[in-house]
Parts: structure tokens; sequence; C-alpha cells
């Protein structure tokens, strides 16, 4: 388990995380979400140790990482992909972080098996594609079969094998009772992946809450009717103390009531109905909607 209490780094006048407060459980995978600029890669760096808090404390299942004996063993972490050295075959980058921590020298094997890499194991990481390197990174934050995972962006550049792979990953590892804490910025990837959110913005804690929780309350859910007697279907949508509003392509929004009512009432008034269908906000919508005062760097639309 990962446990921040009151967590707070500030650069001189700027704070960058305020007092975050939350847990990242066992067996499930816990998305960490923000917009650019919210604080989670400062976050992550204080969890692992790299940078200290002004205030505050982090605890990896009861200790401060710099405590921590072994650490890969505990935790692993992808950060950054592209921080190993170029020069260093990948076998050999796998050796010196298994050999620093006490890790058996057969487990390089297992992971490059496992992450796909077997085939270049003995090659530079220099050459490596985005991808490869991904894939390197996640070997090395499973090198030490630890109890915790914390990736930072695990599918960027990878193909849509490599997406589903990661995917199934994060999904088995949190099966196994594991800790797993996952930052993106790929919404559709996180709500197939994630059970748990965690959502900050400008620093602050914003939401820690379930996935199906978060859409619910921070979205829009209505019903969306099409009709080729528009017109009659409001009238007694609005006799029925609904408020019919105005949808696309000449489509009815209903809010506040379920798909089966609006049946109801076109099927006892004899009318005909082309589209019935239940709607609720994707992730991004729902995300949009919670962050949109917490955005730190904002571009306008086109054309205006």
């Amino acid at each position: 388990m990962i446990e921040l209490a009151e967590l707070t780094k500030r650069y001189g006048r700027k704070t960058a995380v305020e007092g975050l407060t939350f847990a990242v459980r066992p067996g499930v995978v816990t998305g960490f979400l923000g917009p650019n600029g919210a604080g989670k890669s400062t976050t992550m760096r204080m969890i692992l140790g790299l940078d200290r808090p002004t205030s505050g404390a982090v605890r990896i299942d009861g200790e401060p990482y710099e405590r921590l004996p072994r650490p890969l063993t505990r935790i692993g972490a992808l950060l950054e992909a592209k921080s190993v050295h170029p020069g260093r075959i990948a076998h050999h980058h796998l050796l010196c972080l298994a050999r620093s921590n006490g890790i058996p020298e057969r487990r390089i094997g297992e992971v490059l098996d496992l992450v796909g890499l077997t085939g270049v194991a003995k090659k530079r990481p220099g050459g490596f594609s985005l991808g490869m390197g991904q894939r390197l990174g996640i070997a090395s934050a499973l090198l030490g079969n630890p109890g915790i995972v914390m990736f930072d962006e695990p599918v960027n550049g990878l193909d849509p094998e490599g997406i589903h792979w990661v995917r199934n990953l994060m999904k088995q590892l949190a099966a196994d009772g594991r800790t797993v804490f996952v930052s993106s910025h790929l919404m559709s990837e996180m709500a197939l992946t994630a059970d748990h959110l965690v959502v900050i913005g400008r620093g602050r804690l914003l939401a820690d809450t379930s996935m199906a929780r978060f859409i619910e309350e921070n979205s829009r859910g209505f019903v969306r009717v099409r009709s080729p007697q528009a017109q009659r279907l409001r009238d007694l949508l609005a006799a029925a103390g609904l408020r019919p509003g105005q949808g696309p392509e000449g489509t009815i929004e209903v809010e506040g009531v379920p798909a089966a009512r609006i049946g109801e009432i076109a099927a006892e008034n004899g009318l005909v109905l082309h589209e019935l269908s239940q709607r609720q906000a994707s992730l991004e919508e729902a995300f949009m909607r919670l962050t949109q005062g917490a955005v730190e760097y904002q571009a306008r639309e086109a054309g205006r």
C-alpha cells in the first residue's frame, strides 16, 4: 500500500503539490489523473524518494522509501523509459539493478521474456524504439517481483498489441493482490483499465473514488430519443412533467428519467420511435467537467 499524508512540495513561491492525502490500496488498478502541471510527476517522484517533500509524508507499506531494504523488491516503478545507460546492453542494465537489490540473476531472463525483449537482450537501449524502451522500463519495474508497481504513461509509444498487453498485465497484477498505481493521459485506456481513480488539479486532491462513482458524480446522464412525430412527443413529455431538450440531428434529450418511462409514454400514445437510448458521459467528459477550473495551460479553440 502507498499512503500519502498532507504531502506538500513547494519550489520557491510555486506550490506544485499541496496537502495531498490518499491511499493506493492493493487488489485494484488505481488511475492517477490530472491536467498538465497538476503535480502528478512530482507526487510520484516524492513517493520514490527522488524529491523531498516540503512537508507531509509518504509511506510504502508503512515505511518511507529510503528505509526500505532492497527497495526494488517492494516497489517497482516506470517513470522515465529512457533513463537507462544508452551504451549498456539491456541484459546488463537489468543485471546492475538486480545486483544492487540482491535479486537472483535468473529473474532477468524471466522479465525479459515477460515483456517480449528476449530477442534484444544483448542490444543497447540507445537504439530502441520508444515502445521497446517502455517494455524495458516495465521489465525494470517488475524485476524484484514487488508487491507495489507504479507506472507513468506505460503505453506511450506502444502499438495496439502492446497497449492490450500492458492493460492485461496491470489487471493481472492487481488480481494477484498487488498495488497498482498508474498515471496516463489516455482517458479511453484508463477507462478500460482502472477500477479506482485519484484526480488532482493544481496540486490539490479533486477526487478519490471508484471509476463508476466518478463518472456518475461528474457527468450528465440522459435519455436520447428520436421520433418522426418529434413535436408531439415533446408535448407529451412536457405534459408528463419532464423537460425535453434539443439533441443532435433532431433528437430529443431528457434528463432524470429512465429510458423505459419514455418508451411507455410513446407506446401509450401510439408514437413511433426510431431511437431510444440511455446515455452516460465518458470518463473523458467527466474528467473535463471536474478539472475545467484546474487547468494551468489552456489553449483557445481554433477560430476564436
